[in-house]
């Protein structure tokens, strides 16, 4: 196919490192100033000459749809980033591809049908309650909500997937994932990298918690599947050693634990943000948390939330989806180009690194009002209709939107519908910093001051 579009224009940044400190040290104002003045498909180079990197950024939801949806099979996670977190994380759902992807998908999909994650609602309001009760005793009645959210969406998710071996899980997952993590985003950003098996310090820290994060995984896999021979268990992990199709077979212990990691790690990180920064926003906006509350009180009449009672709470969704906005827990999606593509009037080259952002999209003006408002009233269903399908995704698109959204929808409302009720939150932090890290993640506290809402539970 001849390509027609025009080359790509850009930040001319340093004459020998092009952007790369202003890259390193702050990648999202990067991108937001890099639209403004470049335009919606933007070339972005950074590094020395013969390490130096080219990065085509996508900006628009149009773009954002073709790159993820549309064109889908020429926008690959072939790139650098995602090779070290397979290499971390395993090759589960997240970073499969091809035949592998498909097929894992057509095994996993139907435990994440909206009816069968209806029923981790229990779950969610359980590890709730038992967050609402340590508040209570909380010193000085503050909080911080970054914390307290992570530490709850990991209880969750570890509740779902493993059931009664959740102690141990959560355990090993708060002390290992983070040396993890943080070394996977090191490597996935570097341009060059020692081989993962010298035993320089940094490879053995991240090798000593893989291997303790590994073993805990296979260790409750095992019993699962022991447990499962005999139909017994209703977690996630349990269903996970039952799926099984003629087409597709089963999964085997190593591809179990691959799926385990990918939805402990997209599991909790991606909620925690969510909640976090939904409860950040009502304490800065007293007036939209107390119209969230009145909604949660009178549609709830003191019992305990469920699944059913999502489409009943439209304005705690909106609130919900505005904190995404502002604060999407996957703010740049990246991709490597198969082929050369023209995209927004722009070519880009084969073989070339492409990244979404919807930190970026989420603030475009051609799609946003005063896009740095928080503003629930922008997702009505009204509202909703007028702007492009891309405008908003969290979640990604196209046949590689994450699995679990659902899930995380019906665990920030029901959350945030039952703090609301016992509390009312007032911001100490006014300004919390981010920083990208696999997901994006708070660079400080979020403290919040709490008080007891008249009438609330004991």
């Amino acid at each position: 196919m001849t390509m027609t579009g025009t080359q790509v224009p850009g930040p001319a940044g340093l004459p020998l490192l092009g952007s790369m400190f202003e890259l390193k040290r702050d990648s999202l104002g990067t991108f937001l100033n890099a639209q403004r003045e470049h335009g919606d498909v933007v070339r972005i180079t950074a590094g020395p000459p013969g390490l130096r990197a080219e990065l085509y950024a996508v900006f628009s939801a149009e773009g954002a749809q073709q790159v993820l949806a549309t064109e889908s099979a020429n926008f690959r996670k072939d790139n650098a980033f995602y090779q070290e977190v397979r290499e971390s994380f395993g090759n589960g759902l997240l970073t499969s591809q091809d035949d592998d992807y498909l097929r894992q998908r057509r095994l996993v999909q139907p435990l994440f049908t909206r009816r069968r994650v209806d029923g981790y609602a229990d779950a969610v309001t359980a590890e709730t309650s038992a967050l609402l009760s340590t508040w209570r005793t909380a010193p000085d009645a503050t909080v911080d909500v970054v914390a307290e959210t992570t530490r709850l969406t990991l209880r969750a998710i570890a509740r779902i997937l493993f059931g009664t071996d959740v102690e141990a899980a959560v355990d090993v997952v708060q002390r290992c994932f983070p040396i993890i993590g943080e070394y996977t985003l090191t490597r996935g950003y570097s341009p060059a990298n020692f081989p993962r098996g010298w035993p320089t310090p940094a490879n053995r820290r991240a090798a000593a918690a893989m291997d303790e994060l590994y073993a805990v995984c296979d260790g409750i896999i095992e019993k699962r599947r022991a447990d499962g021979e005999a139909g017994q268990g209703e977690d996630l992990l349990t269903l996970l050693s039952q799926a099984e199709s003629a087409e597709d077979g089963a999964l085997d212990p190593s591809e179990i634990r691959d799926q385990v990691l990918v939805f402990l790690l997209a599991g909790h990180e991606t909620t925690a943000t969510s909640l976090a920064f939904a409860l950040h926003l009502l304490a800065r906006h007293p007036e939209q948390q107390a119209r969230a509350r009145e909604e949660v009180v009178r549609v709830l009449d003191g019992r305990t939330p469920g699944a059913a009672d999502l489409d009943a709470l439209p304005y705690l969704t909106q609130v919900l989806k505005e904190a995404m906005r502002l604060y999407p827990a996957g703010p740049v999606i990246g991709r490597r180009a198969v082929a050369a593509a023209e995209v927004g009037g722009h070519t880009i080259p084969a073989g070339a690194d492409v990244i979404v952002a919807p930190w970026v999209t989420h603030r475009h003006p051609r799609y946003w009002d005063d896009p740095e408002r928080f503003d629930p009233e922008r997702f009505t269903p009204e509202r909703e209709k007028e702007r492009p399908r891309y405008a908003w995704f969290p979640f990604g698109g196209g046949p590689r939107a994450c699995i679990g959204q659902h899930f995380s929808m019906l665990e920030s409302v029901l959350a945030l519908a039952m703090i609301l009720r016992e509390y009312e939150l007032d911001a100490v932090d006014v300004d919390v910093p981010v920083d990208t890290g696999i997901t994006l993640r708070a660079a400080g506290q979020a403290r919040c001051a709490l008080r007891r809402v008249d009438g609330a539970s004991a």
